[in-house]
């Protein structure tokens, strides 16, 4: 069923062009800061995805956070095992799945040109957006260390000289409700504002069944500013100040004990979603809090020259407290009894209880870009910089058998980078870069249940990007990349709070070889960029998490691949008949004949990987954790006129496909033909200035598993139910 639902999709998009010659709209240019310039989206030879503040606004409607841009944009990825904070990014296959709060991620998150290094912030809720790009691929070059597998990039509103105020208001089922306002305009003919804000929240809707306490998870309330001023005296000079703030008080990731196989994927039948069993964990609270802001200095020189600073600082607290084996009984088996005699650590049953509270003291980090670039003439653009970043915060551990561990983390690096664009002739452009990063990392253990070792690594690197691109026609560039990045070496310390020892993992590096086509065909009505990619990772950081200990412990693997195509596509059908497309397809490789690790801590799920005399898993040839196969999109929005406006109606798709969770491989522990879609039907007046529109979320109410826990039972969590609601927004 999933794969025809698919199949009429596509083949709908596929066979909308018979329309297309009666009409006279065009799509229009998409323009993007990839490169840190603004370009036309055509023009960029890196395989980018733009997604507008319309698309975006029907996929957060409902109350959903980061996580709902998952399977979204073809060959991006997103999944949590921590509620609503430390969401977790892949691109073409490549992320980190360790839930660690200090754990480092190959994809990085910039907002208004500032990175947002901690899996917290990059949790920062998303409102008053005016697009988001998705960079596939190696970005070392102008955007740092940590970026091997891509950036996801979001650019905010910002002040205009024209006044504007945005409201929109919506709610639904579970009393999901939200309010978003904006308000800016001039305070001067120098001086301009903007002050956006967010609250949203969700009713409790889960029972606990164990204590018999009806509606006490599930639900949060979030509240979030921004505001940004910006001063411009003259032509030569500008000033962007910008405030923000988030504030959540919510509930963690609901893990669910004993829902998965055995012997088969998705849940059994003692999944019920509304329902958990939790003897601890104080029904999974969890709470953040944070403050950040940045100033953007532009100076105009002569000779189309421009010096831009930009100094950013963030700032943050968080702590969440649940129930890890998602039910009841210290052995984490309901009803199993207790351990056997004889028992000893490393035994399948662990004898004590499994709440965990897990937080962040007091992050704060701090950033600053000097960059100067320059349009030197009519063939040649060129940019240089300089990056200074630094971070320090506490992770806080409580098991609750023993004290809780403190571990203190500190980040240093600075770069140093280059870029040049040139055009060759009317039909070729050359790019090219280079960036030298320092990087080095600290590890302090402040308190723990055994004597500890500081840690301390450390690495420098030079990575690089090289690309041409060839216009064959005035619709249709070619282009072909060669790019190079690295992760910087990490450690690892939750294990500290449970008797063992930090781990770390060097650096891993990666060379990427794509090329691609980006076209505008049937008169400007349908936009279809394209990409073939294949990198290859040295030294590939991987978390190994689980086992009868339920250890995290970081590895590096010999070599990790990846190969495959991006694709996506526009099609303007008729002036009132929009959709877009979108298909990736991702085949991702462990390649580490030695490397093994402790399968399956429970011994009730079925390990389809060969096994060594130890019982270890061997995991040579496997694909990386959290990799979609595939990843398709469909989107379509129909208008009809109706008195002095249009009767809408809007539609979005995302389709997943087979997903494995762990590094090692089972029958039980992976995904397979996911999807979810939602829908708007709606009136909207006076060119789109006002609107009302009924909508849904995950409207068919699809129960998807999105991740496990593998330590004692075949525990597993699952996505947001069915949102439905009702939404009015306003423009003036």
């Amino acid at each position: 069923m999933r794969n025809q639902i698919l199949a009429a999709a596509i083949a709908t998009a596929l066979s909308a062009p018979l329309a297309w010659a009666q009409e006279t709209a065009t799509l229009g240019d998409v323009i993007v800061t990839a490169q840190r310039r603004s370009e036309n989206i055509q023009d960029v030879p890196i395989s980018v995805a733009a997604v507008d503040s319309n698309h975006l606004n029907a996929m957060f409607e409902g109350g959903g956070d980061i996580q709902v841009l998952a399977a979204r944009v073809p060959s991006l990825y997103v999944e949590s095992s921590n509620g609503r904070l430390a969401p977790r990014f892949y691109i073409r296959g490549l992320g980190n799945s360790d839930f660690d709060l200090a754990a480092s991620q190959p994809v990085s998150v910039i907002v208004d040109e500032v990175v947002l290094e901690n899996v917290i912030l990059k949790s920062f809720p998303m409102f008053d957006i005016d697009h988001v790009e998705v960079l596939r691929g190696p970005q070392g070059t102008l955007f740092g260390r940590n970026t091997p597998a891509g950036i996801v990039k979001f650019d905010t509103r910002k002040p205009t000289q024209e006044y504007s105020s945005d409201v929109a208001v919506s709610y639904g089922q579970y009393g999901s409700e939200s309010i978003e306002a904006a308000v800016g305009g001039g305070l001067s003919d120098a001086v301009s504002f903007r002050l956006s804000a967010l609250y949203h929240g969700r009713d409790d809707w889960i029972d606990n069944d164990y204590t018999g306490q009806q509606d006490v998870m599930g639900g949060f309330n979030e509240f979030a500013y921004r505001a940004q001023l910006l001063i411009e005296p003259s032509d030569a000079f500008s000033a962007l100040l910008n405030i923000h703030g988030r504030d959540i008080d919510g509930t963690a990731s609901i893990f669910r004990a004993n829902v998965l196989g055995p012997g088969s994927d998705g849940f059994n039948s003692n999944y019920r979603r509304g329902h958990v069993s939790y003897d601890e964990g104080d029904n999974n609270p969890q709470r953040a809090k944070g403050t950040g802001g940045s100033l953007k200095l532009d100076f105009k020189f002569a000779g189309d020259l421009t010096l831009t600073s930009i100094t950013a600082y963030e700032t943050t607290n968080s702590k969440s407290l649940g129930d890890i084996d998602g039910g009841f009984g210290a052995d984490f088996l309901p009803a199993a009894g207790p351990c056997p005699p004889g028992w000893q650590p490393g035994d399948t049953c662990i004898p004590f209880p499994s709440a965990t509270s897990d937080g962040i003291d007091d992050l704060d980090q701090f950033t600053q870009e000097f960059r100067i670039a320059s349009q030197a003439n009519d063939r040649l653009f060129w940019q240089a910089g300089a990056y200074y970043f630094d971070s320090e915060f506490s992770v806080t551990t409580n098991p609750f058998f023993v004290a809780p561990t403190t571990l203190t983390h500190k980040n240093t690096a600075w770069a140093v980078f280059g870029h040049v664009s040139y055009d060759v002739n009317d039909k070729w452009t050359l790019t090219g870069g280079a960036r030298y990063t320092d990087d080095d990392k600290d590890l302090t253990v402040q308190a723990s249940p055994l004597p500890q070792t500081p840690q301390s690594v450390s690495d420098q690197n030079v990575s690089g990007d090289l690309s041409a691109l060839y216009k064959a026609s005035d619709n249709v560039n070619l282009y072909a990349r060669l790019a190079t990045g690295f992760r910087a070496p990490t450690i690892q310390g939750r294990d500290v709070a449970f008797f063992g020892s930090p781990s770390i993992a060097k650096s891993e590096t990666i060379t990427s070889l794509e090329g691609g086509f980006k076209s505008t065909l049937a008169d400007d009505r349908v936009r279809l960029n394209g990409a073939v990619y294949y990198y290859e990772i040295k030294d590939q950081q991987l978390s190994a998490i689980g086992g009868g200990g339920n250890f995290v412990q970081l590895v590096n693997a010999d070599k990790g691949t990846g190969m495959g195509v991006d694709l996506d596509g526009e099609f303007l059908i008729t002036d009132r008949f929009m959709m877009t497309l979108g298909f990736s397809w991702t085949d991702t490789e462990i390649q580490d004949n030695t490397l093994v690790m402790p399968p399956c801590g429970s011994g009730l799920c079925t390990v389809t990987d060969p096994l060594d005399g130890n019982g270890n898993a061997i995991i040579d040839g496997n694909p990386f954790t959290q990799a979609p196969e595939y990843v398709a999109t469909v989107t379509a929005r129909y208008g009809i006129p109706l008195a002095n406006g249009e009767l809408f109606f809007y539609t979005d798709w995302a389709f997943q496909g087979k997903t494995n969770f762990f590094i090692y491989e089972s029958k039980e522990f992976f995904s397979d033909g996911n999807y979810e879609g939602g829908a708007r039907i709606g009136y909207a007046a006076n060119g789109g200035k006002w609107e009302v529109a009924l909508f849904g979320r995950n409207i068919t109410d699809e129960e998807n598993v999105k991740g496990a826990i593998d330590f004692n039972n075949l525990t597993g969590f699952d996505n947001e139910p069915r949102i439905v609601g009702v939404s009015v927004r306003a423009r003036f």
